[in-house]
């Protein structure tokens, strides 16, 4: 059996190999994806929906880079809301619940039209590599025995190495429902001198349609009109429908906490970490016991799919009891339950053995994106699979690599998080984790890196002409307002009075709050003083990431660094003292003891 050969093997056909995929064939490099079934690529596993605080503003970084998440949401998108909208715009957040099939039927459709993309069906076992030192990645194997070549291979595995899913006492090997488990990868990288480790996720119930009360709930309609994710819309034509609202009560918990001993996670039957973010419903009951209630949203899975997604009640618990539990909430005391919730665990590369292209310091051209660096969630997976599908491409190509800035982006945020301070749970993100948080909203997002995108490849002509069209009209609205006068005073200086409705005002002189260039030049002008101090800030800290460590840098060897210091740092082994300062442990004191050394010895 002859050899076949690609630039570039995405493994996994996930939201991060999907993303991986798309990037690697659009830099114009042979790319073929690996996958158990390809009817499964772009499947939303979880939850039918995209964004959330923290996760909206990824979609639209990734939309603004020429990625296809924000594009998929908006032609799968059934309900779109503005989260956190009574609040400041650091915080608010597009949210999209999607239709599951028109999801990945557009993902599918996408990444099939993709020159230089070739789809193939199969099972990697092995993973192969040159006998250099430390090693290179040149090609795997498949279970078939087919061997492909390729220059850089992307992990893109998801929950499925080593997987175990667990569902009251009963185990059973696989990654999720009627699909298998990746047993033979978890081997290979263990040979190759990966450490890895083993994280838990989980999923409620789904209960069908017909049998939920809608009028015993509280409907949860979406913002008219929708809001896209993506860039090159400015409107969704697709019918929008509504999600509902109940609780949990006594009842339910009272169920719960007499019957821990059968939930996997409390009785010793799963020891690995899930998600803090996103606890079960029996964690819920237990860390917050003094709660008399919690939220549950009730989801439609598509138009014409006959499941609800009962978000908030994710569990493991045995069926009878997910019975019993789910019909003792108000709205669902009919309810049939179509799918158990259930857990699962999995192997997963502690990302501390990844540089911030995504690639693995241990294996030269194996990139790793999704879950298999703890993370957790469809966009933090497929912010992974941009960054690591794309620098796979440009390293074949012999170009420079993309790194994303943590004042740049809540992508660059999290590759930043992962590398510098691992994960002992679940990564996941909130805008909380960066500190720039007011230069990166959702509105702004072209603005930031649409020219970043253009640069390598990513940004088409559509796209590009598109970003240029909002420029202009962001300098026209910015000449309007210049020149004109209100009370005797410029119409700019009026709209940042906290006292002014600024989208009414905006609207009644005939522009468009939809706009998303008009949003984001108000927003600067409104928190200017913010953002002046900010890019300050962010100034100050790039003379650090600038101070360059060498690799292979001798920490034992900076005089007075405690041992600990040492460690951290041989750990991790930062190439900046930006990074340096960010590691877990790391004190000032630290940052400055190596930051003399290093030019001591420049100086020497």
């Amino acid at each position: 059996m002859s050899d076949v050969r690609y630039e570039v093997l995405i493994v996994g056909g996930g939201h991060a190999g999907a993303e991986a995929a798309w990037a690697a064939a659009r830099l114009g490099v042979p790319t073929a994806m690996i996958t158990f079934d390809r009817s499964a690529i772009g499947r939303m596993s979880c939850n039918p929906a995209i964004g959330g605080i923290g996760k909206g503003q990824m979609v639209r970084e990734i939309d603004a880079l020429g990625g296809l998440m924000g594009l998929a949401a908006d032609a799968a998108g059934i309900q779109f809301r503005i989260l956190n909208r009574s609040k400041g715009p650091a915080v608010q957040a597009p949210r999209a619940q999607c239709d599951r099939r028109l999801y990945e039927a557009f993902v599918q459709r996408l990444l099939g039209e993709t020159p230089g993309l070739t789809i193939l069906d199969g099972s990697v076992d092995e993973i192969l590599t040159d006998d250099r030192a430390p090693p290179r990645v040149c090609g795997v194997r498949l279970a078939d025995g087919r061997t492909i070549r390729a220059a850089a291979v992307v992990l893109t595995t998801g929950t499925f190495l080593r997987a175990l899913m667990h569902c009251g006492e009963r185990q059973s090997t696989g990654g999720r429902i009627g699909e298998a488990s990746a047993e033979r990868l978890s081997v290979e990288l263990r040979r190759l001198g990966l450490e890895l480790g083993r994280l838990k996720t989980g999923t409620p119930p789904r209960v069908a349609r017909d049998s939920v009360n809608d009028a015993a709930l509280v409907e949860q309609p979406g913002d008219e009109p929708p809001r896209p994710f993506s860039f090159l819309n400015d409107t969704i034509a697709n019918r929008q429908v509504c999600c509902w609202i109940t609780h949990t009560n006594e009842t339910v918990h009272e169920l719960i906490r007499a019957n821990l001993h059968r939930a996997p996670m409390y009785s010793g039957q799963i020891a690995s970490r899930g998600p803090r973010y996103c606890p079960s419903i029996e964690d819920k009951v237990v860390r917050f016991a003094d709660k008399p209630r919690h939220q549950v949203f009730l989801e439609p899975e598509g138009y014409d799919s006959d499941r609800i997604y009962c978000n908030g009640i994710s569990t493991s618990l045995p069926p009878d009891v997910q019975a019993a539990l789910v019909r003792s909430i108000v709205g669902l005391e009919n309810a049939r339950v179509v799918q158990w919730g259930y857990a699962v665990e999995y192997d997963f590369v502690p990302p501390h053995q990844t540089r911030a292209t995504l690639e693995s310091k241990v294996v030269g051209g194996l990139y790793l994106a999704g879950q298999i660096n703890g993370t957790s969630g469809y966009e933090e997976a497929a912010g992974q699979g941009l960054v690591a599908g794309a620098n796979a491409a440009l390293a074949v190509m012999g170009r420079e690599p993309l790194i994303l800035s943590r004042d740049a982006s809540y992508i660059g945020v999290m590759a930043d998080d992962l590398v510098t301070r691992g994960v002992t749970e679940p990564y996941r993100m909130f805008t909380s984790r960066a500190e720039h948080r007011l230069s990166l909203r959702s509105d702004n997002a072209d603005v930031r890196l649409t020219p970043i995108g253009r640069r390598i490849g990513l940004v088409d002509d559509v796209r590009w002409a598109g970003f240029e069209e909002r420029r202009r009209t962001a300098a026209a609205f910015e000449a309007w307002l210049s020149a004109r006068r209100r009370d005797g005073r410029p119409l700019r200086d009026w709209l940042v009075r906290p006292d002014v409705d600024w989208r009414e005002a905006v609207r009644h002189c005939g522009w468009s709050v939809f706009d998303s260039a008009v949003e984001a030049f108000v927003t600067d002008l409104r928190y200017a003083g913010y953002l002046e101090r900010q890019a300050a800030e962010i100034q100050r800290m790039a003379a650090m990431d600038a101070r360059a460590i060498p690799a292979g840098f001798d920490f034992l060897g900076v005089p007075g660094l405690r041992a600990e210091a040492c460690e951290r740092f041989a750990g991790v082994g930062p190439s900046s003292l930006g990074q340096a300062r960010r590691i877990s442990g790391i004190t000032p004191a630290d940052v400055a003891l190596l930051a003399l050394h290093l030019t001591s010895r420049r100086s020497a």
